[in-house]
């Protein structure tokens, strides 16, 4: 039986892996032997598991008290700012010293510097399936308001793409949303982890740019993202175009996010309803 198991486990294997590398073409070779890069399956299985989890764990609460979790969630927001910082501050590094560009960059022409941004952008792709703890903390707090379309699409999204990143495109150009988007996490994740102390909700000032930052954070993705199709760079077109879609699914489904706050806010003073209504962890 589990000869029979394992088999049916590597056909679905090979199959997942077939037809991503006949969507994409040959994978960067930098990459391989890297953890969880080798094959789709983990990333794919890994996020089946989060979307049931979600599904499963809100049934399952429905009946049962909330927990709070203030310990867990001020580690976990703390231990994510300085994940976020640390990924931050070693993009800037890391691309300064290879001399990248910031209009265009390709995927070959920093040689060592370009596996060491890299080796950050992996960081970044297993930030992703920590941040589905996101989620799994909403459930268990029974915060299933805010559990939005936007926010589930992001998450399960994200940590798929970046994958796909990492085994085709893992350096270069890549670098820019990562950068900006590290940045957004030191503010928001800090901003969540302070938030669970009472006596600090004064002193948060910054939560009110949130919303702002980050969809000034698409914008100028987009705006990166596009400049490279105008002065190429020998960067893949197929995926700036790619990338350029799913910035304005983003922008959209957050544009729709700001409006409901800016409607909420109100009808509820802004400092209630912010902790009333958390953000989507982008």
């Amino acid at each position: 039986m589990e000869l029979v198991d394992m088999n049916h486990f590597e056909k679905i294997d090979k199959l997942l892996n077939t037809l991503v590398d006949s969507l994409f073409g040959e994978r960067d070779t930098r990459v391989r032997g890297w953890l969880l890069l080798d094959s789709y399956t983990p990333t794919f299985l890994l996020t089946i598991t989060y979307l049931l989890t979600i599904c499963l764990g809100t049934k399952y609460m429905r009946n049962r008290p909330a927990y709070s979790l203030k310990h867990v969630l001020l580690l976990y927001n703390f231990s994510l700012t300085m994940l976020s910082l640390y990924m931050l501050v070693e993009l800037i590094s890391s691309v300064w010293s290879a001399g990248y560009r910031l209009q265009c960059q390709g995927l070959h022409e920093a040689g060592e510097g370009d596996i060491r941004v890299a080796k950050v952008l992996w960081w970044y792709y297993s930030s992703k399936l920590v941040e589905f703890l996101d989620t799994i903390f909403i459930v268990l707090r029974k915060k299933n308001n805010q559990i939005s379309f936007l926010h589930v699409y992001h998450h399960a999204s994200m940590f798929n793409i970046w994958w796909c990143v990492l085994n085709w495109i893992p350096c270069g150009q890549s670098f820019f949303g990562p950068t900006l988007n590290s940045f957004i996490h030191i503010l928001m994740y800090s901003y969540y982890g302070l938030s669970t102390i009472p006596s600090m909700h004064k002193y948060l000032w910054w939560k009110r740019y949130l919303t702002q930052a980050q969809l000034v954070q698409f914008l100028l993705t987009i705006t990166h993202t596009v400049s490279a199709w105008v002065v190429p760079c020998g960067f893949p077109l197929g995926c700036l175009k790619f990338q350029t879609f799913y910035m304005c699914t983003l922008v959209t489904l957050f544009v729709n996010f700001y409006m409901q706050y800016s409607v909420k806010s109100k009808k509820i003073p802004g400092e209630r309803w912010l902790h009333k209504k958390n953000w989507t962890g982008l």
